[in-house]
Formats: C-alpha cells, sequence, structure tokens
C-alpha cells in the first residue's frame, strides 16, 4: 500500500502543480513574443524560431526518461533539481545578449523542464487515495489545459507593455516559491526512494534519445523546410524512423527498461494514453491557430490576441472541479465522448468565420471550443492510471505526458502546413472569379477607383491602387478559408474519437480496493 502523506494531499496537489503550471506555460508563452526577440538580436523570423524549437527537442527528449531519472536519484530529488535548473535557466535566458545564448538556455530549460510534468501526476496520485483521484486530476488538469490556453495570453501582455525577457524573468520568483514549498511538504514514499545508478541502458538510452530529439525537429521545422521537399526534413525523418523502431525492438526485450512502453498494453492505460495523444493534438492545436489567426488576417496585436483566449481559461477552472466530483457517477467513456462531441461541435462552429467576425464572437467560440477540455483529462487520467502499481507511476506519467505533448507537436505541424496548403488551392479558386465578366468584381474595382480618384489620385494610380485593394482582400479571405477548414478538420477527428471512446473499459473509476498497487490486466 502506498503510504497516506503527512501534508494534506490538496496542497500537495497545488504546491507540485505550481512548478508544472510554470513549465507547462513555458511551451506557448514565448510564441507571441519571436518577433521581439529577433528584433533585440538582428535575428530572422527562421533564426528566432528556434528559441522554440531548442526547447521542445529538449523536452520531448527528457520526458520519456523521467520516470527512469526519478528512480535513479529518487522522485523527490529530481523534482526539486528540475525546479532548480528550470528557475536558473529561466533567469540565464532574460539575461542572455545573443541569440545562440538564448537558444542554449532554452535547451537547458527544456531538459530541466521536461521532468516536472510527468512527476508532478505521479506525485499526486500518490498522494491521494484511489476513490479520491478524480478529484486530484481535476487540480492537476487546470495545470495541463488552463496553462497552454494563458500562456499567449500573458505573453502577450508582458510582451506588449514591458519587455520579452520578463516572460523568463518572472519564473524566478515562482520556481524560488515552488521549491522551497515542495521540499518542505513533498515526501516520497518507500517505491520512489532513490535506486541508485544499478547500470544504464546506454543503447535504448542512445536511441531513444536520437529519435526523439529528430522527430521533433521534424515536427518543429517541417513546414518552414517544405516537409519532404526538403533534404534537411528527409534525413531527420529516416534517423527519427530507424531509432525510433529500434529503440521499440530493444526496448521490448529489456526487464528493466528506461522507457516502459509494454505498460500500452494495459487497455484502460493504453486506449486512455491514445486519447491524451488527441487531445494534445487538439488543445495545442488550436491553441495556436486561433492567436496566429486574429494576429494575421484581423489585425489584433498580441495582447488582444491573448485576451481572446482568456475567458475561456477562466470556464475550465471553474468546471473542472465539478467534472472531478462526476468521475465516479458516470462512466468515464461517456464523458470522455461527450467531451469529444462537445469539442467537435465547438470546432464546427469556428468553422462559419468570415472576415467580419467580431472580438466577442471569437471569445464565444473560443469559449465554445475548450468547455468539453475537462471532460476529457480528468477521466481519461484517472482511467489511465485505474490499473498501474505504485512502483510503475513515475514511468507510466513519463508515457503519459510524452504521448501529450507529441500529439501537441504534430497538431500544430500538421495543421499549419494543412493551412498553408489550402490557402493556395483557395486562393487559386477565388482568383478564377476576378474576371471583366464577373459583374460583381467590376463594379467593386469601380467603386474602390472612384473612391481613390475622390481623394486626388490619377486615373492609372487609382485602378491599380483598386486592384491592389481587392488582392490584398482575396489573400485574406483564402487564408480565413484555410484556418476554417483547418477547424472543420478538428471536428471531425474529435467526432470520430467521441465514438472511439464508447469502445473504451468500463467504469474504472471506484476502485475495488483501497490499495493502489493493483496488478496490471
Amino acid at each position: 500500500m502506498t503510504q497516506a502523506p503527512k501534508t494534506s494531499p490538496y496542497i500537495i496537489a497545488l504546491v507540485v502543480s505550481l512548478a508544472a503550471f510554470m513549465e507547462v506555460l513555458d511551451t506557448t508563452i514565448v510564441n507571441v513574443a519571436l518577433s521581439h526577440v529577433g528584433g533585440s538580436f538582428g535575428a530572422s523570423p527562421d533564426q528566432s524560431t528556434w528559441v522554440l524549437t531548442s526547447y521542445l527537442v529538449a523536452n520531448g527528449i527528457v520526458l520519456p526518461l523521467s520516470g527512469w531519472l526519478a528512480d535513479v536519484m529518487g522522485r523527490k530529488n529530481y523534482f526539486l533539481l528540475c525546479i532548480v535548473g528550470f528557475t536558473a535557466a529561466s533567469l540565464a535566458c532574460g539575461l542572455s545578449v545573443s541569440l545562440p545564448m538564448l537558444i542554449v538556455f532554452r535547451l537547458l530549460q527544456g531538459i530541466a523542464g521536461g521532468g516536472l510534468q510527468p512527476i508532478q501526476m505521479s506525485i499526486v496520485m500518490d498522494a491521494f487515495p484511489p476513490e479520491k483521484r478524480s478529484t486530484a486530476f481535476a487540480l492537476t488538469g487546470m495545470t495541463m489545459i488552463v496553462a497552454p490556453i494563458l500562456g499567449p495570453t500573458l505573453g502577450g501582455f508582458i510582451t506588449d507593455s514591458f519587455d520579452w525577457r520578463w516572460i523568463f524573468f518572472m519564473n524566478v520568483p515562482i520556481g524560488i516559491v515552488a521549491f522551497f514549498l515542495a521540499q518542505r511538504l513533498v515526501e516520497d514514499p518507500i517505491h520512489a526512494k532513490a535506486k541508485g545508478l544499478l547500470s544504464i541502458d546506454y543503447v535504448g538510452l542512445s536511441l531513444v534519445v536520437l529519435g526523439l530529439g529528430a522527430l521533433q525537429v521534424v515536427l518543429d521545422k517541417g513546414q518552414e523546410e517544405d516537409w519532404f521537399d526538403s533534404q534537411f526534413i528527409i534525413n531527420f525523418s529516416l534517423i527519427s524512423a530507424v531509432a525510433l523502431l529500434s529503440a521499440i525492438a530493444w526496448l521490448l526485450r529489456q526487464k528493466d527498461p528506461i522507457i516502459d512502453i509494454r505498460l500500452l498494453a494495459n487497455r484502460s492505460f493504453g486506449m486512455s494514453s491514445l486519447m491524451m495523444f488527441f487531445i494534445g493534438f487538439v488543445l495545442y492545436g488550436y491553441s495556436t491557430l486561433l492567436p496566429l489567426l486574429v494576429q494575421t488576417q484581423f489585425g489584433y496585436d498580441a495582447t488582444l490576441a491573448g485576451l481572446v483566449l482568456s475567458p475561456s481559461g477562466i470556464a475550465l477552472i471553474v468546471l473542472m472541479p465539478f467534472v472531478g466530483k462526476l468521475a465516479t457517477k458516470i462512466q468515464a467513456r461517456y464523458q470522455i465522448a461527450l467531451g469529444m462531441l462537445i469539442v467537435s461541435i465547438g470546432m464546427e462552429l469556428t468553422a462559419f468565420i468570415t472576415p467580419q467576425t467580431d472580438f466577442n464572437t471569437f471569445i464565444l467560440l473560443r469559449t465554445a471550443q475548450v468547455i468539453g477540455l475537462p471532460l476529457l483529462f480528468v477521466p481519461s487520467s484517472v482511467m489511465a492510471f485505474s490499473t498501474i502499481p505504485s512502483e510503475k507511476s513515475s514511468k507510466a506519467s513519463a508515457l503519459y505526458s510524452l504521448l501529450r505533448n507529441l500529439g501537441g507537436s504534430m497538431g500544430i505541424s500538421l495543421l499549419l502546413s494543412d493551412i498553408a496548403r489550402h490557402q493556395q488551392s483557395h486562393q487559386s479558386n477565388l482568383a478564377e472569379h476576378l474576371t471583366p465578366s464577373n459583374p460583381a468584381f467590376t463594379s467593386l474595382l469601380a467603386q474602390y477607383t472612384q473612391a481613390l480618384l475622390n481623394t486626388g489620385h490619377t486615373l492609372v494610380e487609382a485602378a491599380l491602387m483598386a486592384s491592389a485593394k481587392i488582392y490584398e482582400q482575396l489573400i485574406n479571405q483564402s487564408y480565413i478559408l484555410a484556418y476554417a477548414d483547418a477547424f472543420r478538420y478538428l471536428a471531425v477527428i474529435t467526432l470520430v474519437l467521441a465514438f472511439i471512446a464508447l469502445l473504451m473499459p468500463g467504469n474504472l473509476l471506484r476502485p475495488k480496493t483501497s490499495d493502489s498497487s493493483v496488478a496490471i490486466h
């Protein structure tokens, strides 16, 4: 049995979630500040994106290894080390005097932060008895779901009001507080004590690091490099595929692998992890798309774009505790199916955006997109760990977090690629209507030309400027249609997943025993 903690489990959950919230926030908070970062160092947009790529690559590599590292040095020790490393790297990022220096410290920040999410989840899971884990995951869900939503809002406000460096400096006091609270309040149960470095699986470790590192580079740089038209992307894709396939074959033969992928054979954990992969796909996908849409096509600044997301974050904070209470009353698979259906409806509604869509409508659409998320995260998380023994909790949490983050990376990459491809298609289709034989086009052209003539331009100038204005509107409309296609794509995915959710195991959220060390089925 897992020993009950001396401190209230709710306090423990809040303390460890504070550190994890800080790390998850940094996955999206820098996005809106990249142009400012590039301007400070005289870097191009392509060079500036390595500030994101370096963090995601390092984070993606460490995530699945965090369970093994926690076993080696003890879960609490590893968690505290992650907080110290992340805080110090954040300070160094804010003090950077060149882009290469910032990229290096972002890499270190990603390495240190990679262990915070999964270790937070395993600590909380051990702090609460099995029958109260739905409440526990409702608390941690605020970290995993609300942080990516609030990231662009907070990042935009800080960047526009102060300086991009404060995006990193703000982590320092939070990190210091989180360290001292965690050091004082968190305790390791017997199964989470340090086991020591008995041996290192150098082959498995090397294959995992190489495969996941190359995969993150492909996902982050694929659209920018035009995917498989780039030899760079082809090379990294081959490296990733060979390394990951070799890693799977190798890890399956190890008695105590650094990543226990055999846990996916557990039906409740495996299907819940699949759902979490797509939750990451959808969550990070539309959390990237909507701010980008309103900034590029509707002229919103970073702060206003962030404010589009904020009300939905507040709605999630309100809804999470109620969903935690529902977990033992309604079967998890029905909650997940309903959550997917609600998200699907929200995405489909967003697909009807037009150039006239206003700020308040965007807020309503955003809220419609996310109100189903609590019904996805809490039941999926509780079901995933309902049959995982305590000694496997750290490795299971690491694998679970990895799949969510991989889903997010894939969602962002594939959706941005889809938008670029569909924009060109819509632009070509719309351009076919800009002909003298189209009365609507000739009427609009004449209207714009006359308006410009009235301001003192010559006929030639007015005609050219009128044509340019119509073409600008065509580009804007083609992008909005492409974004609408992406939202409809997400609507279809989540609708299909709503039906798949019904195939998940029956209600496992009311354990028959208080012993959390239930044997894996």
